[in-house]
């Protein structure tokens, strides 16, 4: 890999695992906001527990989505991500959220970034993407 790609993916690898854990602790919170207002009227209609509940399993799924893109697996970690931020933004473009729903499906393609780039043979960022970047090596 280009040895000037290592700054910028290093970065976003960071951006997105923050963000993934802090926005997964603060469902425990609400400091940051509300968040079982985002969820829309008809997702709410459809969970068989009260939001507060789902909202509770979300920042659970977010923390491991983040612990496993800082360190445990970033490439899946990232891919996790990708398609999670796109359901978020399914969900808040049905409560009419429209300005949020498209800052995620920016930072889907984000994450779909990071992890297409831990793909790229050599670019190693855990034991797990050194076993598949080892499986996957370039021939010189």
């Amino acid at each position: 890999m280009d040895p000037r790609l290592t700054a910028p993916i290093r970065a976003l690898r960071l951006a997105l695992g923050l963000t993934a854990t802090l926005a997964g602790l603060d469902k425990y919170f609400n400091i940051l906001a509300d968040w079982g207002s985002y969820v829309s009227p008809a997702a709410a209609r459809l969970l068989p527990f009260p939001v507060h509940t789902f909202m509770a399993i979300v920042g659970v799924i977010e923390l491991a989505v983040g612990i496993a893109i800082l360190w445990a697996a970033p490439r899946l970690g990232a891919y996790l991500a990708s398609a999670w931020l796109l359901l978020v933004a399914v969900n808040l473009a049905l409560g009419g959220r429209f300005d949020v729903a498209v800052r995620d499906v920016v930072m889907s393609i984000a994450a779909f970034t990071l992890a297409r780039a831990c793909e790229v043979p050599g670019f190693v960022t855990s034991h797990v993407d050194r076993t598949w970047s080892t499986e996957h090596r370039a021939t010189a």
